[in-house]
Order: structure tokens, then C-alpha cells, then sequence
């Protein structure tokens, strides 16, 4: 508890001055000014915009610069806040099913398996996730554990996604994609939100949120979460999570801006073992739980110099803990990255940056997972430099440029980029890239051993025999050169389509080897060791298509589809006696597709349906399945009812039973929220559920004084 107290202490100084200080100097504010009225109708006014608005919305993560979507020679696709509400996602996993290209599987209820063009599994190593420029990706196992990245959805102003290599800009890890979530401007979320309610499955969840000014230039907000969800699959992965947070931006008139922001949770989900042991009966299966805990804290400062000129720096600490039953693990994150973007000529714009990455853990090892060393310090060196040139003005652009890092484990990476956007015709662009990619070693692949079985005397030898799954120092960087081809066009004001080819060569990749046997006599008692050790002796090629669609074709009626071919092909070296490449071939599917309707039927009534489909995955002995969820809003005089029929062939059979819920919104006259609710579907049942609908904030101004949920009273 000490050792927690003292991770914590410098976040927990940081709060206190927050809720112990700043209420002190704060007015009340529940009246908003007209300036803020007219951000917030401007803000509501996305739900009505066409797919060419959409299309010009302002991105971030393809340039690390405010750019045109439409402008972007990358494959980028972009989930806005209103997709999140009208598609009743629950959590961030769910949302990024949306997103052609993507790979989105779920394990169990607290479990997930996501990545981009292929190779996917509860740790896939190829896709870099951010949340707000803070990168989530562990560098114990390569991954992500989605089950602690949240935050409150209602927070998020939109979820970027890249599909293809982001490393020049992103440095190592984002081989096959990069996901960045970006939460709203403290000033986007004024006033209060308090959620709650109760259920046989979500046994108990709430939120309570609030955002003020300090001053006219500075605006803050502070939020804390809570649910209590019962097991799904097994009734062992029970799920209990306390979050909280807060974000304060500061604008002053001078061109400079300052976020800081921070969160801290403790998470419990339950999980069941299967461990060897070296005693009879050699193998023990039990019910237990993992403990994560963790807090963050982020502060970046911008200083616009001109139009085409600004400075930023940003650093962040993360500290994160994870108890099992296997091994517990403790890791603390240094982060600090500072680019400047300027002009060259009228042609050229040039950024570049600089990095430095810190990361100290510490591991308390069992026999069934050990790592050695048992704590490590690594550094992590980065710089970039990218040049874009406008080579025919509005019609032909090309970008050139390259990260250079250095890390612990291979040394010096360099990782070039080349790209190349043609727009004809204001409705119509090609663009092209050449880009090459590293997912450098985690400590997994070089320092863990894994005791996966214990084999009683008698079976293999006279003695006791172990198979171990090793680390390899020697092991080395998975290599990606990747080529994609991307057109959008818009045949006509009410249709847009985005289409991308692409076609990724690996080298490298890693395999397991059996080694020679070799004798312990540590643990007691004696045994021997059959070694199964990481190395890199398999290549492959990865080819695609992934086809967007977004047809207005009424007013009030607009239809989106994705469509996504995977197709994965791997070879072994010809000394490799490694078996994972028909299994990894058969671990993502061939085919995904999915459909939206959105329908605004009336000023009172708003009906969405959601269908997806999924392939087979063969080396999971999955088949293929559908799912649709609709959803019904309907005004009924102050409240919106939400009535949702979902209907799911899930593929890991249970997740989860019917939960029933109930939600109740409090808020002043002034500013008022209405939480929505969803409900999990069962599998091959059919279950209509009722919720209220929130209203957003950025729709407070009349919307709840005229009890029109979602639309703005006349002024």
C-alpha cells in the first residue's frame, strides 16, 4: 500500500490542488455566454453534416498538423462523437468496429483482440494506440490491455484511425495502423453530467462529471466513473473499475495554449488458470482475479508563431501496476516530444521533432512466467523529419521523410516514408505511398520464460519434463516495406466512396524453435527442459481492399457501408520447425462487412441500424456470424425513450447475458444530460430494451429548455 501511496503522490498532490484550491476561486457559472451558445450550436450542427463536410473535417494524425481529411494521402477513417451515440457503443472496442480494415474480436467480457490488417490476437503487436498523444501500447508484451484504456465516451470528440504504417511520424510499433483517441477541449464540456443505474448483469455503474471556467481564458473539468459488471463467459470475468480524471486548458490571446490532464484508476477483472506445476497432478486450473492500477498525467504547450508555423511540447508520465497470479509488474513512463513546423518556401512545409522515452519496471516472477532480468531500464531516442511539397499547386502533392530511433534492444531503426496525393478534380484524388516499418523487440520477446506444461515421469523420459517457451536476446526488429494505393471520389453531392489497395511485405517475423533439451535442478525437483525460443524465421506478404461508402440518400436519411478482403500468406525459412503460420493465416478473417442507416424520421424520431458480418476464422474454429443492432429515439415530451433491438451470433458463445439497467440525468436549467443506454446482446436472442437518450452538451443551449432531444429549438 506504501509503494502505491508513493507512485501515486505526485498525481495525488496535483488533485488535491485541483479540488481543494480551485473551487475556492470560482464563481457560479451555470449561466453560459452567448459565445459559448454559439460554439455549442455550431458543435451540434456535425449530426446534420454531409459526407463532404465530413470529408473536410480537420484530422491530426496522418501530419501531426490540422489537415483537410480529404486531403490526407493515408488510409484514415475518423469516428466522430455523434457515431458514437447513434451507434449505442458501450466502450471503445466496440466503437472501432465501425472502421473497415480493422480487426475487432472479443475474448470474453473484459478481453479484446484488435489490430489492422491482420495478425491479430489479445496482444497484437502491429497497431500503436494513443489517447491524446499518449501511447497506450506496453512494452512488456507488445499490445495493448483494452481493458484499461477508457474514459468517459460521452469526452470523446473523435476517434482517428490509421490504416497502414504511421512510423515516420509515430515511431516504432505503429507497423500496421495507428489509433488515436481524442478527447474534447475542457471548454466543449461545461456544466454537469451524473449517471446511474443498476441491473442483474451491470450490477451497478455511474459517472458524475463537471466542467467551469477559472477565467475567461482558462476552462477546466473533472469526471470519476464506476461500473460493477458480472461475469460473462464462464462466471469467472466478473469486471470492476473506479476511474477518475480531469483536464484543464488554458487559451490566452497570445498564440500560446497549455492542456494539462491526468487520470487514475484501479481495475479488477476476474479471470480462470490453467498453470503447470512441478507436483502432482502437474497441472492446476483455479479462479482468481488481476488488479491493475494506475494513473497518468499530460501536459502539452503549443505556441502558434503564424499560419504555417507553430512549436509543441509535450511530456507525460504513466505508471501503471498489474497483479496476477502469475506475475506482478510495475512499470513507470517518461515521455517528452518537442516538433516544430515551418515553411520553406510557398511550396514547402517542413516538421521535425524530437523524442525521449523512458521506461523502468519491475517484475515479481512465479515459475510459471518469469522474466529475466527481473527490472529493467530502457531509453528510447527519436527524431523525425518530414517535408511536404506542393509540387502542382491544388493538384499534386508530395511528402518525403523519415524517423530515426534508437532503443535498447536493436539499436538505430530509421524508417523512411514516401507519399503522393493527386486531385485532378475537386472530386477526385489518387494517392500513392511507399513506407517501411519496424515493431521493435518487447521485453517478452527477449527476457520471458514461460513453463507452459509439466509432463509426470514416465511420459517423455524418467523424469520430469518441462516445455518452456523462451525469450532470445539476439532476437530482432519484424520488418514491413508496405505499399498502398488509395482513391476517393464523389460522383455526385449525396455520395462519396473511398476505396484503398494495399500490399505489405514482412521479413523477420517471429517464430518459436525447439532447442536442445537441458537438465535444471532449480525448482525442485530435478527435470528436464525442452526450450521453445522466439526467433525470426518466417516472411510473408499481406494484400487487401478496404471500401467505405456514404450515401445522403435522403435529407433525412443517410446509409454507410464498409467492405474489408484480407488476405495473409506466410513462409517459413527452411530450417524453421515453427507450426504458428497456418495458424496465424487462419486467425483473421477473409471477409468483413458492414451497414449503417442512420434516419432522422421526424424532429421527435430518429431510427438507426447497424448490421455487421464477419468471416470464419478457421484456426479458431469459429464460423461466421452476424450481428445487427437497431435502435428507435423517440421524444416523449421532456425525455427521449431509446428502445434497442439487438440480435447477435457471437462467436465466443457467451458474452453476455441480458442486462437490464436503469439510468437517471440530473442538470440545471441552464445545462442538462440525459445518459443513454445500451445493453449487451445475448447470443441468438432477441431482447427490446429501453433507455433515455442523452442530449449532448453541445446542444444545451434550448435543447432542454424546449424538451427536443437532439435538435436545437428555433431561436
Amino acid at each position: 500500500m506504501s509503494k502505491m501511496y508513493r507512485s501515486f503522490k505526485p498525481f495525488l498532490t496535483i488533485w488535491a490542488f485541483f479540488f481543494l484550491f480551485i473551487p475556492i476561486s470560482i464563481h457560479a457559472q451555470s449561466d453560459l455566454s452567448s459565445g459559448e451558445k454559439t460554439l455549442a450550436r455550431e458543435m451540434a450542427e456535425l449530426s446534420k453534416l454531409t459526407f463532404e463536410d465530413l470529408m473536410n473535417l480537420e484530422i491530426t494524425s496522418v501530419s501531426r498538423k490540422a489537415q483537410k481529411m480529404s486531403e490526407a494521402a493515408a488510409a484514415i477513417f475518423v469516428i466522430t462523437n455523434q457515431d458514437l451515440r447513434r451507434s449505442g457503443v458501450t466502450s471503445i472496442p466496440e466503437a472501432l468496429r465501425m472502421v473497415p480494415g480493422l480487426q475487432v474480436a472479443r475474448i470474453d467480457a473484459t478481453k479484446w483482440a484488435i489490430t489492422s490488417r491482420g495478425f491479430n490476437g489479445r496482444f497484437a503487436n502491429k497497431l500503436l494506440v494513443l489517447i491524446d498523444g499518449r501511447s497506450v501500447y506496453t512494452p512488456l508484451y507488445s499490445g495493448v490491455f483494452w481493458d484499461i484504456q477508457d474514459t468517459l465516451l460521452e469526452d470523446v470528440e473523435r476517434i482517428e484511425v490509421i490504416r497502414g504504417p504511421g512510423t515516420t511520424l509515430w515511431g516504432a510499433n505503429a507497423v500496421n495502423g495507428v489509433i488515436n483517441i481524442i478527447t474534447k477541449q475542457a471548454k466543449e464540456t461545461q456544466g454537469g453530467l451524473v449517471t446511474a443505474g443498476t441491473g442483474t448483469e451491470e450490477r451497478g455503474f455511474g459517472s458524475v462529471r463537471y466542467g467551469a471556467k477559472l477565467n475567461d481564458d482558462t476552462c477546466y473539468r473533472v469526471y470519476a466513473k464506476y461500473f460493477d459488471r458480472d461475469s460473462g463467459v464462464d462466471g469467472v470475468d466478473n469486471w470492476h473499475v473506479v476511474r477518475g480524471g480531469f483536464r484543464m486548458d488554458w487559451e490566452p490571446a497570445n498564440g500560446n495554449s497549455l492542456t494539462l490532464q491526468g487520470d487514475i484508476y484501479d481495475n479488477t477483472t476476474g479471470i480462470r488458470l490453467t498453470v503447470a506445476s512441478l507436483t502432482d497432478p502437474y497441472t492446476l486450473t483455479f479462479d482468481e482475479s488481476i488488479e491493475s492500477t494506475g494513473a497518468n498525467l499530460l501536459s502539452r504547450w503549443k505556441r502558434t508563431i503564424s499560419g504555417t508555423s507553430d512549436i509543441l511540447l509535450q511530456l507525460y508520465y504513466d505508471w501503471d501496476e498489474r497483479n496476477t497470479p502469475l506475475m506482478n509488474y510495475t512499470r513507470d513512463t517518461f515521455d517528452i516530444d518537442f516538433q516544430h513546423r515551418f515553411s520553406l518556401s510557398e511550396r514547402q512545409s517542413v516538421i521535425w521533432g524530437l523524442g525521449y522515452r523512458f521506461i523502468s519496471d519491475n517484475i515479481n516472477n512465479t515459475f510459471s512466467v518469469s522474466f529475466h532480468p527481473d527490472s529493467r531500464d530502457d531509453n528510447l531516442f527519436s527524431a523525425f523529419l518530414q517535408d511536404e511539397i506542393i509540387l502542382v499547386e491544388d493538384r499534386l502533392h508530395l511528402t518525403l521523410g523519415s524517423k530515426f530511433e534508437h532503443n535498447d534492444y536493436t539499436g538505430f531503426e530509421i524508417q523512411p516514408n514516401a507519399r503522393l496525393i493527386w486531385t485532378p478534380h475537386s472530386q477526385h484524388s489518387v494517392w500513392m505511398s511507399v513506407s517501411r516499418a519496424v515493431r521493435t523487440p518487447s521485453r517478452a520477446d527477449e527476457d520471458r520464460r514461460i513453463n507452459q506444461k509439466v509432463f509426470p515421469p514416465g511420459t517423455y523420459a524418467s523424469q520430469i519434463v518441462v516445455r518452456s517457451l523462451l525469450g532470445n536476446n539476439d532476437f530482432e526488429s519484424e520488418e514491413l516495406i508496405a505499399y498502398e494505393l488509395g482513391y476517393r471520389v464523389q460522383p455526385m453531392d449525396r455520395l462519396s466512396l473511398d476505396i484503398t489497395a494495399f500490399f505489405n511485405d514482412y521479413d523477420n517475423l517471429r517464430t518459436y524453435e525447439s532447442g536442445e533439451p537441458f537438465y535444471e535442478t532449480s525448482p525442485s525437483p530435478p527435470h528436464l527442459v525442452i526450450p521453445i525460443t522466439a526467433d525470426n524465421k518466417m516472411e510473408g506478404e499481406t494484400y487487401g481492399v478496404e471500401l467505405a461508402a456514404n450515401w445522403q440518400a435522403l435529407d433525412w436519411w443517410r446509409l454507410q457501408a464498409a467492405y474489408t478482403y484480407l488476405q495473409i500468406q506466410l513462409h517459413l525459412a527452411g530450417d524453421s520447425k515453427c507450426i504458428l503460420e497456418k495458424r496465424t493465416e487462419g486467425e483473421n478473417p477473409h471477409h468483413q462487412v458492414s451497414f449503417r442507416s442512420s434516419m432522422d424520421m421526424s424532429r421527435d424520431l430518429e431510427f438507426d441500424l447497424w448490421i455487421r458480418y464477419a468471416d470464419n476464422l478457421p484456426s479458431q474454429d469459429i464460423g461466421s456470424y452476424i450481428t445487427l443492432d437497431t435502435f428507435l429515439v423517440v421524444d416523449a415530451s421532456k425525455d427521449d425513450v431509446r428502445i434497442g433491438i439487438q440480435r447477435c451470433e457471437d462467436p465466443f458463445g457467451k458474452i453476455p447475458v441480458i442486462e437490464r439497467e436503469r439510468s437517471y440525468a440530473v442538470g440545471s436549467d441552464d445545462f442538462c444530460q440525459h445518459r443513454q443506454v445500451f445493453y449487451h446482446c445475448p447470443p441468438e436472442r432477441q431482447q427490446i430494451l429501453c433507455a433515455k437518450r442523452y442530449h449532448s452538451e453541445q446542444q444545451h443551449n434550448k435543447a432542454c429548455h424546449h424538451h427536443h432531444c437532439g435538435k436545437l429549438a428555433p431561436d
